[in-house]
């Protein structure tokens, strides 16, 4: 258990191994801090995240990347393995303010970041340099968003508080493969896939 200076923060913990330890990241509005998961020992922190922190953290190639998007948004590319206070320093691989979303999760699929907007709008970046694809592209209809993309087989699947599920080609261009709708239904809660079914 470990005490921490912050307000209300939304962002669920997320755990990555890295060096042969492994780590517990937990965002929010004054810093992002990584714990050792054995002892709870602080390993590194970070300032730089907006208020109202909502988004989970995702992992890969040796960086983490953590966003906001309420006040002050902010994505940062973080460098695993580094000790102590990153603030400033080039841990801070690159940043990003614009199109990040308040309450959905990113998703990281082949060096590239997907993330979505709470009104739909879709960006793809370079997870290693942060240079977009494709930044802040609308959904086929004006929609309200509150669950994370998730993706499976070469697809982001995008659901959406009007009952559509929409299915993105993963890449560097932006198409809609289809839109799913299903009737009366109101989508807030994340898809989850498992064994070919979602």
């Amino acid at each position: 258990r470990q005490s921490r200076d912050e307000s209300t923060s939304w962002a669920t913990p997320f755990i990555v191994q890295h060096g042969g330890q492994s780590q517990v990241i937990a965002s929010a509005s004054r810093k992002v801090r990584s714990y050792d998961l054995a002892t709870g020992k602080l390993l590194w922190e970070c300032a730089g995240l907006g208020s109202n922190v909502i988004p989970t953290p995702v992992a890969g190639d040796d960086m983490v990347y953590v966003m906001s998007g309420h006040r002050e948004p902010n994505l940062m590319a973080i460098r695993l393995g580094r000790k102590g206070d990153l603030t400033g320093t080039d841990a801070v691989v690159w940043t990003n303010t614009r199109g990040n979303p308040y309450t959905a999760s990113p998703v990281l699929e082949d060096n590239k970041l997907y993330f979505v907007t709470d009104t739909g709008m879709v960006s793809c970046l370079d997870a290693t340099t942060g240079k977009p694809y494709y930044s802040q592209v609308r959904l086929p209809r004006a929609t309200n968003i509150k669950a994370s993309p998730v993706g499976a087989n070469g697809k982001l699947y995008i659901s959406t508080e009007d009952g559509d599920v929409v299915v993105v080609k993963m890449g560097q261009t932006f198409e809609v493969l289809a839109t799913n709708t299903l009737d009366g239904q109101f989508f807030i809660a994340t898809p989850a896939i498992a064994d070919g079914e979602i």
